[in-house]
Order: structure tokens, then C-alpha cells, then sequence
């Protein structure tokens, strides 16, 4: 069936954790990462992820990005980072029932002569200001390496309390 998704990985958080890692990318095929109604334990911290080869996150200092800052109530933002050594998707501004959600459509991850790169689409509800928020771009890791799966991880003093975290692989 063209264009199906097939799931490939999920993990539900119902409990404090430091990260959440999805693999199973082994295919040449583009992959959508969802992540659902993901809360963290404490205010204004951000959301970040990596990529996973052999299922370790690559800590190295080879995360660039470029991405939109978008606000209900205020002016757009564009950002952009090199050599990183992580991708943001934006602060997580923790209020009672409000969660971040969004989708990265992962391009190159299998292939090992190709970087790695993600679409972002991310949206949250920024309570210190009353408005909702989120992010539009993208990113690329800038190693030519095989990679299987997506890391995601919080600010040092903070934890993912709970979501849903879903890898699929889009079928050509």
C-alpha cells in the first residue's frame, strides 16, 4: 500500500524518566516520529532530541539547525544553531494539562554515505505567557553514519512525566 505508515516502535511514559529512545529504523524509507501530550516535571525547560546509532544517542557536537519560532500572540522568530550537540524543539512551559506535541519526518537515517536530517513541526501552549507556541523547520546531523532511531531527552533538573512517543516508517 503506498503511503501507509507502518509502526515500528512506541513507548508510552507514565512515569518520570531522563529519556526516551525509539529504534528500529533499518530501511532506506522515510520514517514520522509523533510525540503526543509529552509533559516534563518542570517549568521552562526545553525538549530535545537526538539521533541513535546502534541504539546509543550520538552525544557529539554535529547538530545544526534552522527553525521558526511561532506565536499566537507575538511577532514570529527565526533561530538557528550549528554544531550542537542536540536539537531543540522548543521549551516545554509546564502548566497543569498542558503538553507539547508534534511529528519529525526522518530523511537519510539508514543510509551511511548521507547526513541525516528531519523536518519539525512542534507545538506546545506557553503558559507564562498565555499563548500558544510552537516550531517549524528543520535539522540535519552532520556525520555520514547509519542511524536507527531518535533519542529524546529534557534539561539537566527536569524529567518527561508523561506521553507518547511513536516511530513509524512511511511506505513507499
Amino acid at each position: 500500500m503506498a503511503g501507509a505508515l507502518i509502526q515500528v516502535a512506541t513507548n508510552t511514559v507514565s512515569s518520570a524518566v531522563a529519556s526516551v529512545t525509539l529504534t528500529g529504523i533499518n530501511t532506506n524509507d522515510v520514517y514520522m516520529l509523533a510525540f503526543n501530550n509529552v509533559t516534563m516535571n518542570a517549568s521552562g525547560k526545553g525538549l530535545y532530541f537526538r539521533t541513535t546509532t546502534s541504539g546509543s544517542a550520538d552525544s557529539d557536537s554535529e547538530y545544526d539547525t534552522a527553525m521558526t519560532f511561532l506565536r499566537s500572540v507575538n511577532a514570529f522568530d527565526p533561530t538557528s544553531s550549528v554544531n550542537g550537540d542536540r536539537w531543540g524543539v522548543g521549551p516545554q512551559r509546564v502548566a497543569s494539562g498542558v503538553s507539547s506535541n508534534g511529528i519529525l519526518n526522518l530523511f537519510n537515517y539508514n543510509n551511511s554515505s548521507e547526513y541525516s536530517f528531519n523536518t519539525v513541526d512542534h507545538c506546545f501552549f506557553w503558559s507564562g505567557s498565555n499563548e500558544f507556541a510552537g516550531y517549524a523547520g528543520g535539522s540535519v546531523h552532520t556525520v555520514a553514519e547509519a542511524n536507527d532511531g531518535i533519542q529524546f531527552l529534557t534539561d539537566s533538573g527536569a524529567t518527561i512525566t508523561a506521553g507518547t512517543f511513536t516511530l513509524y516508517k512511511i511506505q513507499g
